[in-house]
């Protein structure tokens, strides 16, 4: 067995695993109805190198971030191994993100390049167009994005297909340099990145070995983005250091997932809380059960269908909760209680709920969700923001954010984000921030975006409604109000409702006052629109 050169470094255990098994097919990319795309050890490898070089030749070395934004493609984990071979740190950004949010975490994290996919041309073109410093190492085409090859950057796939690059020498790497900064969804204002080090991608694989118990026998499958910190920790990491393969999917599917896993042979995927109920309100089919699958690792899996789910399909549930900055509980299949999202694990993790002067809650009683590690120390890194990263491990304890309870047996459930974010299928949204998008809107005068229970029952999660007040008293567009809400907002912050109202009732300190609005609101009612309707 080849013995990589630096263990824990992700460059160099790619490079042993290509010295022992080159042609590993490792990664399927899923990219219906176009042909699928194979990634191999030595192709990450050798398209590494290159890529490292060209990066290099932009100035980007140790400790220097670049920005990657695409949707699941294998120039994503090619990307990954060049930051590692460089000792540079990468930067995948959601490619959703848009306007003042793709800009802020480009200038944030301090990137001194980019690369992107010629999906998302105009949108990078208008990032950059106030970012003069950032250069553009390349633009990755396909052909069913439809955007014509531009001169006015290098181009991606060029870079990779050209001639062989030299490789990278171990000195100087350590398992405690950055290596990734993921950024949140930004509950609290503008998102915040978490540096990420070299030493979680060990973790990431122990957690494979010892919890969710992959064997060389299964094949991963996700539709998640690799933007997301899930993707990472349950499906690629696993994947590559294990010489697990696993199949990725440009987006998540709730119509093809079961076809997918079907055609491949995947016997296991992960899936946020929403998904899943995506999943389940699919139309019955009578081979339903007929799939490989035996389990599924979810997070915020919606209580009302947690067993039908199981039986529908055959498989069984493994619950989990974590987050990006740290903690970590599951809940295993028939161990655990229906709804429960699990206990720490016993002697690396303690938690505990308490109330806002950090005294412990009783079993049944809300409070914040706080952990700490039991060895070493409880650390959160966020890239250029030294007071919020003290804050968020203030007394030595991580602080999650999320409000939730015990029982008497001390098995942990969650029941709401804290503060005002609004949590939709994993992500949280900042009602505010959807709401600057919605008045620029010509024809509206007032609005209010705020949350309720999500028609999918997905524990703690919400749809968005924006109540909106006409600038001259009469119809709206409704079409065109859902056309810049889409224009202008990633998918997953474009709200299920518009509610017409005469004015947003407000305190006497101009505070919207949401309760009113909620308790007005009826889906069926004459003044209330939905998006499916329009899309």
């Amino acid at each position: 067995m080849a013995e990589s050169k630096a263990p824990g470094i992700f460059a160099f255990d790619m490079d042993a695993k290509a010295e022992e098994n080159p042609d590993f097919p490792i990664l399927t990319f899923d990219n219906s109805p176009y042909p699928d795309e194979m990634l191999t050890y030595s192709d990450i490898v050798i398209k590494g190198c290159r890529l490292a070089r060209a990066l290099e030749k932009m100035g980007v070395g140790r400790g220097d971030t670049f920005s990657l934004v695409m949707r699941n493609h294998p120039e994503m984990i090619i990307g990954m191994y060049a930051a590692s071979a460089l000792s540079a740190v990468m930067v995948p950004i959601d490619p959703r993100s848009k306007g003042e949010k793709l800009s802020f975490q480009i200038k944030n994290s301090g990137s001194k390049a980019v690369i992107f996919s010629a999906e998302f041309m105009e949108s990078m073109e208008e990032a950059l167009a106030n970012l003069n410093e950032v250069k553009t190492v390349g633009v990755m085409y396909r052909e069913d994005f439809g955007v014509p090859v531009s001169t006015a950057y290098p181009s991606l796939n060029e870079i990779l297909e050209g001639p062989q690059a030299t490789g990278f020498s171990p000195e100087a790497h350590s398992e405690n340099d950055p290596f990734m900064i993921i950024y949140t969804s930004g509950t609290t204002g503008d998102p915040k990145g978490v540096r990420l080090r070299n030493d979680r991608l060990g973790a990431y694989a122990l957690l494979a070995q010892l919890v969710w118990q992959y064997t060389p026998e299964d094949k991963l499958y996700t539709g998640l983005s690799l933007t997301h910190g899930n993707a990472h920790a349950v499906t690629l990491t696993p994947a590559l250091v294990l010489s697990i393969p696993a199949v990725i999917s440009r987006r998540f599917t709730k119509s093809r997932i079961w076809d997918i896993c079907r055609t491949h042979g995947c016997t296991t995927f992960s899936l946020l809380g929403g998904m899943m109920m995506g999943i389940y309100s699919e139309p019955v089919k009578p081979d339903d059960a007929d799939n490989p699958v035996r389990k599924v690792i979810s997070a915020g899996t919606p209580r009302g269908i947690w067993e039908a789910f199981e039986k529908r399909f055959d498989l069984k549930i493994h619950e989990w909760y974590a987050a990006v900055e740290g903690g970590f509980a599951h809940n295993p299949p028939a161990e655990g209680p229906v709804g429960s999202f699990g206990k720490p694990l016993d002697g690396l993790i303690e938690m505990k709920v308490v109330h806002e002067d950090d005294s412990e809650c009783n079993p049944g009683e809300m409070g914040e969700l706080i952990s700490r590690m039991m060895t070493g120390e409880t650390k959160v890194e966020y890239h250029g923001n030294e007071k919020a990263s003290e804050e968020k491990t203030r007394g030595g304890w991580l602080r999650s954010g999320d409000i939730v309870h015990t029982d008497e047996d001390g098995w942990y459930y969650f029941d709401f984000r804290k503060g005002g974010g609004l949590r939709r299928q994993g992500d949280f949204i900042m009602p505010e921030y959807v709401e600057g998008i919605i008045a620029e809107h010509p024809d509206i005068t007032d609005i209010c975006v705020y949350g309720i229970p999500a028609e999918t029952g997905a524990p703690g999660e919400s749809d968005l409604v924006a109540a909106v007040v006409s600038a001259e008293g009469g119809e709206l567009d409704i079409q065109s109000i859902f056309d810049t809400c889409i224009k202008g907002l990633e998918r997953n912050s474009v709200p299920s409702y518009i509610q017409v109202v005469i004015e947003i009732p407000k305190t006497a300190s101009e505070k919207n006052l949401d309760r009113l609005l909620k308790e007005d609101f009826n889906p069926d009612d004459s003044n209330v629109f939905k998006f499916e309707d329009f899309n």
